[in-house]
């Protein structure tokens, strides 16, 4: 604890010192997300086994050298790396997808909805019934409707990250959606520092929303959360201390992390880059029905 809390106050000095002025990144680099250097981990010769993913109760961290990617039913020259399913309890699937050249995805089950973001490369999406195709690239993104026409395809390869889940609202009519991060305005947070964008609308035809939040080095969460939402997370960008329940995990780019109901959840952001993490949180639903 006191290594932690002496790392997130050096964090704040480097701040002080100059940071506090500086404005947001105008450009983004996801590549730590698939980089291969990345799977080995913290490489320690002398300790074989080592890594920093965990599996508890109520959260799990799952770091890139715990990935296993293997092919998915209907996917096509695609290997995909499930980081969070039903099996954990969640309502909701989260995983990475390597997509090589000339790949396709599969159609989703009936009744699931589907959320892809674009970490790399380029793919290109069939959104509607008329076959129209939009052309995504990095920090770009599309939600299918549940049952809807659609399409994923890329020619020379990508790399996705998708959430899915069994769509819940008895009379919502989502309609597609597609765009990219950097055109979504920043949201007032009262009370908070970081810079939070929504990738969905704010209405009741969704049951989830896509959060993509920027923490300069030195910026921390304020309230130590505890709700009913389920969140799926994957850090992009940066490093920092992520407190999950009584634990407090050192975390980077790449990682990512399951958190259920109810549990204690905090972020600090250190090192001298912009943090930067994608999260799914449920929304609209009764908490009574959840």
């Amino acid at each position: 604890m006191r290594v932690i809390w002496l790392l997130f106050v050096v964090g704040f000095a480097k701040r002080a010192a100059g940071l506090q002025n500086s404005d947001l990144e105008d450009s983004w680099d996801y590549s730590n997300v698939f980089s291969t250097s990345r799977n080995e981990g913290i490489t320690f010769a002398d300790l074989p086994g080592f890594t920093r993913s965990t599996y508890q109760r109520d959260h799990a961290l799952i770091t890139p050298e715990s990935r296993v990617f293997a092919s998915m039913p209907g996917w096509k020259n695609a290997l995909t790396a499930h980081l969070i399913s039903p099996a954990t309890g969640s309502k909701f699937s989260m995983y990475l997808v390597d997509m090589k050249a000339s790949s396709a995805a599969g159609t989703p089950p009936a009744g699931v909805e589907r959320f892809v973001f674009v970490l790399d490369g380029a793919v290109k999406a069939t959104l509607s019934s008329n076959k129209e195709e939009k052309l995504l690239h990095a920090d770009d993104y599309a939600y299918f409707p549940a049952d809807s026409a659609n399409g994923l395809s890329s020619d020379a390869g990508a790399g996705l990250l998708i959430f899915e889940r069994f769509y819940a609202l008895k009379s919502g009519q989502a309609a597609p959606v597609n765009g990219s991060t950097a055109e979504r305005p920043v949201l007032p947070v009262p009370g908070e520092v970081f810079a939070l964008r929504k990738l969905l609308p704010s209405s009741n035809d969704y049951d989830f929303n896509i959060h993509v939040m920027d923490f300069r080095p030195g910026e921390a969460l304020y309230v130590k959360e505890v709700h009913y939402n389920q969140h799926g997370l994957l850090l992009l960008q940066g490093q920092g201390i992520y407190r999950l329940g009584d634990s407090w995990y050192p975390v980077q780019a790449g990682d990512a992390i399951w958190m259920a109901p109810y549990v204690v959840q905090w972020y600090g952001a250190l090192g001298s880059t912009t943090s930067r993490y994608i999260l799914y949180k449920d929304t609209t639903e009764d908490p009574l029905e959840h």
